[in-house]
């Protein structure tokens, strides 16, 4: 089979979801002792590694575990 598209004939488009952390989650980590803010990390760095545990590619999924470490670094 061949497939032949057009380059009118092509509509893209893309979708994001925006959320509150899991307030349970939140309360669990922190009722262990560990701070509001390294808890969000935890909880953040969960979802992430959720969703990039989907990429086989290391070259694609080193530098974007990464990147979300350098963004939830606690200075």
């Amino acid at each position: 089979p061949q497939l032949k598209i057009w380059a009118d004939d092509v509509k893209c488009s893309h979708g994001a979801t925006v959320g509150q952390l899991d307030e349970q989650g939140l309360f669990y980590l922190m009722s262990r002792g560990i701070d509001k803010l390294t808890a969000k990390n935890i909880l953040i760095r969960a979802f992430a590694n959720e969703i990039l545990s989907q990429i086989e590619l290391e070259q694609i999924k080193e530098p974007l575990l990464n990147r979300i470490s350098e963004k939830l670094a606690v200075d």
